[in-house]
């Protein structure tokens, strides 16, 4: 999934930055409210983090301009405001949720991953698609009850692919999704993971998990579902 952050305290930027990364999100940074409002306008963003006390444009003042643009993309603003009324005015404003600094870096994360969960439709941290059951708070996959060994990368793709239900996914979308703003550098290498991802899942008797559309991109051929438990 594709982050982006948007926060002028440099060093609190770069340890957000690297936390997200460490669990495998790709973060993108704008240092100010132009840039930041600006870089959300292409829509990439599965989740954006917005503080409010910003140079050049307010974070209320992106916040705003997101929503009457119709962007949909979960916001988690990151506010020292406090009361309760500037919490209810986020809100209205079409915030998704909040955090007040200072505040643990773990917190953050588990609020991300949440917000992408219910973006996404599903109400646990296990999807099950088939009978492969991802667990995306430990980041592992078993099918039929054994544990599949898959790179980072495999992971990201595949749980990005149970996000998008029957959805064909382009190469291009997973590329924007899956890497930050340098992504067209890695463009050749989606292929060789997605086959790898398909080899590692094959189960002998079943059908392809992932399924290749000629020039069209991938998709899932099982409908998904929430876990109870993994």
């Amino acid at each position: 999934m594709r982050l982006l952050l948007i926060e002028d305290e440099k060093r609190l930027a770069e340890n957000i930055s690297a936390a997200l990364r460490e669990v495998g999100f790709a973060v993108d940074h704008a240092a100010d409210g132009a840039l930041g409002s600006l870089m959300a306008e292409q829509g990439f963003f599965d989740v954006i983090i917005l503080d409010l006390m910003l140079p050049g444009k307010s974070g209320q003042t992106v916040l705003g301009e997101l929503r009457s643009r119709r962007q949909h993309s979960p916001v988690l603003i990151l506010t020292a405001q406090e009361g309760k009324e500037s919490v209810v005015d986020l809100l209205n404003r079409g915030a998704d949720d909040y955090l007040a600094k200072p505040f643990d870096l773990g917190e953050l994360i588990a609020r991300v991953k949440a917000l992408i969960r219910r973006s996404k439709g599903f109400s646990t941290p296990a999807i099950s698609i088939s009978d492969v059951t991802i667990d995306t708070i430990g980041q592992s996959v078993k099918r039929d009850g054994r544990a599949i060994d898959l790179s980072p990368t495999e992971y990201r793709i595949l749980e990005y692919l149970a996000h998008r239900p029957r959805a064909i996914v382009s190469k291009q979308e997973l590329l924007e999704h899956l890497y930050d703003y340098d992504w067209e550098h890695h463009s050749n290498v989606i292929e060789a993971h997605v086959s790898n991802l398909r080899k590692k899942l094959a189960l002998a008797g079943s059908e392809p998990l992932i399924e290749t559309l000629r020039h069209r991109g991938y998709r899932l051929t099982q409908e998904r579902h929430d876990a109870p438990e993994v």
